[in-house]
């Protein structure tokens, strides 16, 4: 028999996780993988009706719920996060996955479209981390999971993007992810004492489905990926179930990366 220190390590029975972008490309896997897992996910948004395209009538009864909230205001925040703790309890797991911005140019960029990318990954990151946290510590432990880029690691292959300029990574999304990484180093520490985890995950190609009807833009990506494919959603889950259970309680500031080995040439 095993020692009880080893099993379940993975449950997450009885977590209410907090998830900012839950209905998008990456954010339906990675919910779905946490109710998977026993997790009650709590998927703060702007559009019920985005939602429930994403996860259909049956999203309640698989542990998957919406509570509506903007992650670029403060009051907007801290309203999902009361009504979260009224419906739901008090969160375990606040997963940073929602980011917005404007402007794709490297060379045409005006001072507006660069704060509001800049806002839309880092601010809204600290917003909510910000605002979270009350719950954590009435909690007595919980976990924060930010979400970065493989572009806050590594500047972009441009010679990728030569038959297809209009996909090219611009400079001020790679500066913003690049500064997630460090706020959750910054935080991994400072919330230390809380017994309150911080941790990311960086994401590497996992183009979207408009993005995947230019094949020749995809094998671009695929010959620079040493295991020579693109991601698929389903292949984030795993890290964030990992992550959000005790089998990561002794893991923070953490940054992992999950690019099929692009970043590591």
């Amino acid at each position: 028999m095993l020692p009880t220190a080893f099993t379940d390590l993975f449950s997450l029975r009885g977590q209410v996780v907090l998830l900012t972008g839950g209905y998008g490309h990456l954010g339906r896997a990675v919910a779905a993988g946490l109710a998977a897992h026993g997790a009650t996910v709590v998927v703060i948004g702007r559009r019920a009706e985005a939602f429930e395209d994403a996860f259909g009538p049956q999203a309640a009864a698989a542990g998957i719920h919406f509570i509506e909230g903007d992650v670029a205001h403060t009051a907007s925040v801290q309203q999902a996060l009361r009504a979260a703790r009224v419906q739901f309890g008090l969160p375990a797991v606040l997963i940073n996955n929602a980011t917005y911005g404007q402007g794709s140019q490297p060379e045409a960029l005006t001072d507006e479209e660069f704060a509001r990318t800049l806002d839309g990954a880092l601010g809204s990151t600290y917003r909510c981390i910000r605002e979270v946290l009350p719950y954590l510590r009435e909690r007595g432990a919980g976990k924060i999971i930010n979400v970065a880029s493989m572009y806050g690691v590594v500047a972009p292959d441009f010679t990728a993007y030569e038959a297809t300029p209009q996909f090219t990574n611009p400079p001020h999304y790679g500066a913003a992810k690049a500064g997630v990484i460090q706020l959750t180093k910054y935080f991994a520490a400072y919330l230390a004492p809380d017994n309150i985890q911080v941790n990311c995950v960086t994401p590497g190609a996992f183009p979207s489905a408009p993005v995947q009807q230019h094949p020749a833009f995809i094998r671009e990506l695929e010959r620079r990926i040493p295991l020579g494919r693109i991601g698929r959603p389903e292949d984030l889950a795993g890290a964030f179930v990992y992550l959000s259970s005790r089998a990561a309680d002794f893991v923070t500031g953490h940054n992992l990366v999950v690019d099929g080995g692009w970043t590591i040439k």
